[in-house]
C-alpha cells in the first residue's frame, strides 16, 4: 500500500449494503458508514430515516489510489445499486437512499460524470441514470456505533440475508479480481 490516501463518499441505498461490499474490496482500507447532504448537523438515524434532514445513507471509504483508481470504485458502486431509481433502492423508499456521489474534488466529480456519461452510452441500464454527483462540502456525520460493519456483526438478520447478502456475492462474483485475500 502506498502512502497516500484517497477518500470517496457514496449513496446507493441503505449504507449497510455499501459497506459490506466496500471492506471486501483490495486497496480500500476504511468505510465508515455515516449521513450527508442534509441541513441538519449530526442528525440522528431516526431523524434522516423520517425524511425531513436532507440527507442520505452514505459510505466514507479510504482507499489507495495506487491499489485501486477512483474509476474503479465508482465501476463496483454502479454495478451494487441501481442508479435509475429515484429516491429508492428496491423496497428501500425515501430521499436518504437516494443515489448521490458526493465529491472530494473537482478530479472526482469529473470522473464521476464521466462514469455517468460512460454507463449511459453504453446502455446498461434501461433507465435513465438519476444519481447525483454533488460536493461534500464538509457535511459528512458518522452514523451511530451500531451501524458500523454491521453485516459482519448480523449476517443472518433479516434485512442482511435476503438484501445485503446477495449484493456481496454479486460484487464478489463480477469483481473477484478486486476482493480482499482473507
Amino acid at each position: 500500500m502506498s502512502q497516500t490516501v484517497e477518500v470517496a463518499t457514496l449513496g446507493g441505498g441503505c449504507f449497510w449494503c455499501l459497506e459490506a461490499v466496500f471492506l471486501s474490496v483490495e486497496g480500500v482500507s476504511a468505510v465508515e458508514s455515516g449521513y450527508a447532504g442534509g441541513t441538519v448537523q449530526w442528525p440522528s438515524y431516526e431523524q434522516v430515516c423520517d425524511g425531513d434532514t436532507g440527507h442520505a445513507e452514505v459510505v466514507k471509504l479510504e482507499f489507495d489510489p495506487a491499489t485501486i483508481s477512483y474509476r474503479e470504485i465508482l465501476d463496483i458502486f454502479f454495478a451494487i445499486h441501481d442508479p435509475t431509481q429515484l429516491n429508492r433502492q428496491g423496497n428501500d423508499v425515501g430521499t436518504q437512499y437516494r443515489s448521490v456521489i458526493f465529491t472530494h474534488s473537482e478530479a472526482q466529480r469529473e470522473t464521476a460524470l464521466q462514469a455517468i456519461r460512460q454507463i449511459e452510452a453504453e446502455g446498461i441500464y434501461s433507465g435513465q441514470i438519476v444519481t447525483q454527483v454533488l460536493p461534500l462540502d464538509g457535511n459528512y456525520w458518522p452514523a451511530e456505533a451500531y451501524h458500523q460493519n454491521y453485516f459482519a456483526q448480523h449476517p443472518d438478520q433479516g434485512y442482511c440475508s435476503v438484501v445485503v447478502a446477495p449484493k456481496v456475492a454479486k460484487f464478489r462474483q463480477k469483481f473477484a479480481h478486486r476482493v480482499k485475500a482473507g
